[in-house]
């Protein structure tokens, strides 16, 4: 998923965006709320951690903002400031949890992917769809039971497909869940990943849960669950 990582002490940024990276995930890392509207108008995001302490516009301000211009994303605060009145004020303000400073990466990243399964309509950890089964935590596809061996890209694109399933996704949106920057997405590297990915879900069983929509992008037509 595309996540975006307001944080102004360039240490825990760099932490954030390389534990979150190495997760799998997406990761814009920006250190103040003006640059953060910025990539939010650029770009999709999935979800936002927010440092309240931010210079400037403060991450209060940032989350007010982000929901006044309708980004319905959900947003996971950062603070230092661990008092019941910040957090009440903090999710009045729009966000959707909080976690206090200085914290463990795992619950960091326990809290982002109950509310990533929350804003994508799942409560458990895994998505099942006929034959085929994703493991939101251990990243890994089956099916009827048998895993499947797929790249980190290919599990990308899978989850972001099952996410959102029966919605049509333009090639633009996963090459999003792909590559933090311009300049490497390649509309071209989507197709060869959905071509094999489509091979490897199929296998024997005849399982074609993808379709393409002719000029619009690709659709994941299983139901989900």
């Amino acid at each position: 998923m595309k996540l975006l990582v307001v944080e102004d002490e360039a240490l825990l940024r760099h932490h954030l965006h390389t534990r979150l990276t190495e997760a799998g995930h997406v990761v814009d890392a920006v250190g103040d709320a003006e640059e953060a509207l910025f990539r939010v108008a650029e770009f999709n995001h999935d979800l936002a951690i927010v440092d309240l302490g931010l210079p400037g516009m403060d991450g209060m301000a940032l989350i007010r903002e982000l929901r006044r211009l309708g980004h319905g994303f959900p947003v996971l605060i950062l603070t230092a400031r661990g008092n019941w009145q910040h957090k009440v004020e903090g999710l009045a303000a729009g966000a959707d949890d909080y976690v206090v400073k200085p914290f463990q990466f795992e619950e960091l990243e326990a809290r982002l992917n109950a509310l990533l399964r929350r804003s994508s309509g799942f409560v458990q950890s895994t998505i099942e769809a006929g034959i085929l089964e994703l493991d939101l935590n251990r990243k890994q596809a089956s099916i009827e039971g048998e895993p499947l061996q797929l790249t980190a890209y290919e599990y990308r694109i899978l989850e972001y497909l099952m996410r959102n399933h029966q919605q049509v996704i333009a090639k633009e949106r996963l090459m999003e869940q792909l590559y933090p920057n311009d300049e490497e997405r390649d509309a071209n590297v989507v197709e060869v990943l959905v071509g094999r990915l489509r091979r490897k879900l199929e296998g024997g069983s005849g399982f074609k849960p993808i379709e393409t929509v002719r000029g619009q992008g690709y659709i994941f037509n299983e139901p989900c669950r």
